[in-house]
C-alpha cells in the first residue's frame, strides 16, 4: 500500500518535469524560428536596397544616354550645317580662284568621270587586246613578211614627165608662132598648157589630167622632131599621139591584168585601169601600185585559205575610182565601186572598192585584205613621196595633235612622221591613262589628217631617281 500510494505521488512529478522540458524545447524552436525569421528579414531588406540602387544606376545611366544621344543629334546637325555652309564657300572659292561657274566646274566633273571609265575600260580590254596580240600578231606578221618577201617590185617612184628638151632657143619662137597662133591652137587642141620661160632650151607642160599632159607631150616631140609646126600639123599630130597613147594604156591594162593571172575584164574597166599608166599618187605609179597590191593580196589569201582571185580581181580593181576623179565629182573609192557595179563585177568586188578607204565598214574578208594589201604596197619605204612643204605641215600637225593632251610635256615626230613619241610627265599621268592618251592621239590622228600608210603613237613614261655620294 505505501508503496501504490508513493507511486501515485511520483506520476505528476514526471508529468510536471516532461512538461517543462516540452516547454523549453518549444520555447527553444520559436527562438529558433524567430531569429531566422529576423535573418531572412534582413537579407530581404538588403536585396530590396540593392535593387532600389541598382534601379538608381540604370536610371542614371539612360538619363547618360538620352543626354547623349541629344548631344550627338545637335552635332551632327551643326556638323550638317556646317558641311555645308563649307561646301557653299569651297564651291565660292573654287568658282573665284579657278574662274568656272557650277556648270563649268559640273562639266569638269563630267569629264572627270569619263577619264575614270576609259580607265577601267583600258582595264578590262588590255587584257584581252594582249591576248589577241600575241596570237595574231605572229601569225599576221609572218603572212605580210612572206608576201613581201615574195613579190619583188622597184623601189624607186615613178615621176610624170612634164619638161620637153629643145634642140635649140629657136625652137621657142616657132612653138610660139607668129602673133602665138601655134601656141594658141596647141593649147586648144591638147588642153594642155605650154608654159615658155627663160630656162634653156626646155618648156614645160602643165596640165592637171596626165593622160592628156602625155598625150600633149608625145604631140610636141613629134612637132619637134618634124620641123614644120602650124596648127594643121597640130591636129594631126594629136590625133596620131591619142591614138599611141590609147594603145599604150590598152597594152599596160593587158599586161597588168596577165601579171596579175585574172581573167579579162569589162573593156571600159580595161580602158580606165590602162589610164592609170600616167596616173601617179603621192610619186608612185598608181597601176604599178596596183598590180603590187595584188600580188600582196593573194598571197595573203592563200595563207589565209581564202579565194586568191576573188581577193586579187578586188584588189587590182579598188583604185579604178582615180582614173575619172577628174570628170566626176565624188571620193576614188564610191566612184571606183559605182563603175565596178556597173560593168558587171560582183558584189564582193563592188564592198571591196568602196570599203577600202573605211569610207564603209569592211564587212568581208575580201574587203580586209583589199585594204592590207593597199596599206602594204603604200607604206613601205620608198613607195610614196609628197612636197616638203606638205610634209612639213603633216608633221606639225601630228605634233600639235599631241600637245593637246594634258600631261604632255614633249613631242617627236619620227621617221619621216611614220611614227610620234610623246612625253608624258610621271607625276601627272600614270600607266593606263597613257594607254587612254594613245588611243585618243591615235583616232583624232586618223580623223583630222591624210597620210599613206600608217602612223604608230608612242606614249613614253619614264620615272628617273637620282641621288649623290658625296
Amino acid at each position: 500500500m505505501t508503496l501504490a500510494i508513493a507511486a501515485s505521488a511520483t506520476v505528476p512529478v514526471v508529468l510536471l518535469v516532461l512538461g517543462l522540458v516540452l516547454l523549453s524545447v518549444v520555447g527553444l524552436a520559436v527562438r529558433q524560428l524567430l531569429h531566422g525569421t529576423r535573418e531572412r528579414a534582413l537579407e530581404l531588406d538588403r536585396r530590396e536596397q540593392r535593387s532600389t540602387e541598382r534601379e538608381a544606376r540604370i536610371d542614371e545611366e539612360q538619363q547618360r544616354l538620352l543626354q547623349r544621344e541629344l548631344d550627338t543629334a545637335q552635332t551632327q546637325a551643326e556638323l550638317h550645317v556646317r558641311s555645308e555652309e563649307l561646301r557653299a564657300e569651297r564651291r565660292r572659292m573654287l568658282e573665284e580662284v579657278a574662274g568656272l561657274s557650277a556648270a563649268e566646274a559640273r562639266a569638269e566633273l563630267v569629264r572627270g568621270a569619263e577619264q575614270q571609265a576609259k580607265r577601267e575600260a583600258v582595264l578590262t580590254v588590255r587584257e584581252i587586246e594582249r591576248r589577241a596580240r600575241t596570237e595574231g600578231d605572229a601569225r599576221a606578221r609572218e603572212i605580210i613578211a612572206s608576201a613581201i618577201q615574195r613579190v619583188a617590185v622597184q623601189g624607186t617612184t615613178d615621176y610624170v614627165v612634164a619638161t620637153v628638151r629643145l634642140p635649140g632657143e629657136d625652137m621657142k619662137g616657132r612653138i610660139i608662132g607668129r602673133e602665138g597662133r601655134n601656141i594658141r591652137a596647141f593649147e586648144s587642141v591638147t588642153g594642155v598648157n605650154l608654159v615658155i620661160d627663160e630656162t634653156p632650151e626646155s618648156v614645160l607642160l602643165s596640165c592637171f589630167d596626165p593622160v592628156r599632159r602625155e598625150v600633149g607631150r608625145l604631140t610636141l616631140e613629134e612637132l619637134i622632131a618634124d620641123g614644120r609646126i602650124h596648127p594643121q600639123r597640130i591636129e594631126d599630130a594629136y590625133e596620131r599621139s591619142l591614138g599611141q597613147v590609147e594603145r599604150l594604156c590598152q597594152s599596160a591594162a593587158q599586161e597588168a591584168v596577165a601579171d596579175v593571172g585574172l581573167d579579162e575584164l569589162h573593156p571600159e574597166l580595161l580602158r580606165l585601169l590602162g589610164r592609170l599608166r600616167f596616173r601617179t599618187s603621192y610619186g608612185q605609179n598608181v597601176l604599178g601600185h596596183l598590180v603590187e597590191s595584188a600580188h600582196l593580196a593573194g598571197m595573203m589569201a592563200a595563207e589565209l585559205r581564202v579565194d586568191p582571185v576573188l581577193v586579187k580581181r578586188c584588189t587590182l580593181l579598188h583604185d579604178i575610182g582615180k582614173a575619172v576623179t577628174h570628170e566626176v565629182e565624188g571620193s576614188h573609192a564610191q566612184i571606183g565601186a559605182e563603175l565596178a557595179r556597173r560593168y558587171g563585177e560582183s558584189e564582193e568586188v563592188v564592198h571591196a572598192v568602196a570599203a577600202h578607204h573605211n569610207e564603209i565598214e569592211p564587212q568581208t574578208v575580201e574587203a580586209v585584205l583589199t585594204q592590207a594589201a593597199d596599206a602594204c604596197s603604200g607604206g613601205r619605204p620608198g613607195a610614196r613621196r609628197e612636197s616638203v612643204e606638205l610634209h612639213a605641215r603633216r608633221l606639225e600637225k601630228l605634233e600639235q595633235i599631241a600637245r593637246r593632251h594634258e600631261g604632255v610635256v614633249k613631242v617627236y615626230a619620227m621617221q619621216a612622221g611614220r611614227e610620234v613619241r610623246v612625253m608624258v610627265l610621271p607625276e601627272a599621268v600614270d600607266d593606263l591613262q597613257a594607254q587612254v592618251i594613245a588611243k585618243d592621239v591615235a583616232r583624232e590622228v586618223e580623223n583630222e589628217l591624210t597620210y599613206p600608210g600608217q602612223i604608230r603613237i608612242t606614249v613614253i613614261r619614264e620615272s628617273r631617281a637620282t641621288s649623290f655620294a658625296r
